[in-house]
């Protein structure tokens, strides 16, 4: 996925303005890394037998893997950027990250794609983390 990311950014015909490429298609990776992670989760979640039990983790997943899918797009675009609305953005799926990893994380125990779940968010998180910082 990074490669594509990092092939579409090269590509580019004009001056990104000086961002970290590096950070930004790493971003947007795990991004829609995480988006496809926490949909899976949701729908892992949907077939366990305690299923009632998983609500908050369900409702959870599918809003962080919205955020994240919006968030990887909208930083696929550069033509007419807003940095205020990048930030913004990239801030929100920071916390829905964050928030989905500590609720998957409560299940992590009990069951595995959780774990695998928490621990895409928290490098989602991270990426997002690093890119505001590199924005900053």
């Amino acid at each position: 996925m990074i490669d594509n990311v990092t092939s579409m950014l090269a590509t580019y015909p004009k001056d990104l303005g000086g961002v970290d490429e590096q950070k930004l298609a790493a971003c947007i990776a795990a991004c829609f890394e995480c988006a496809q992670t926490c949909t899976a989760c949701a729908d892992a979640c949907l077939s366990e037998d305690m299923v009632a039990e998983l609500t908050k983790c369900i409702r959870t997943n599918l809003d962080c893997a919205d955020i994240c899918e919006s968030t990887g797009r909208a930083l696929s675009r550069h033509t007419g950027y807003d940095a205020n609305i990048t930030l913004d953005t990239i801030k929100a799926c920071w916390i829905a990250c964050k928030a989905c990893a500590d609720e998957c994380e409560k299940h992590a125990d009990m069951h595995e794609h959780c774990r695998i779940c928490a621990e895409a968010c928290r490098r989602c998180a991270q990426a997002c983390s690093e890119l505001v910082d590199a924005l900053g």
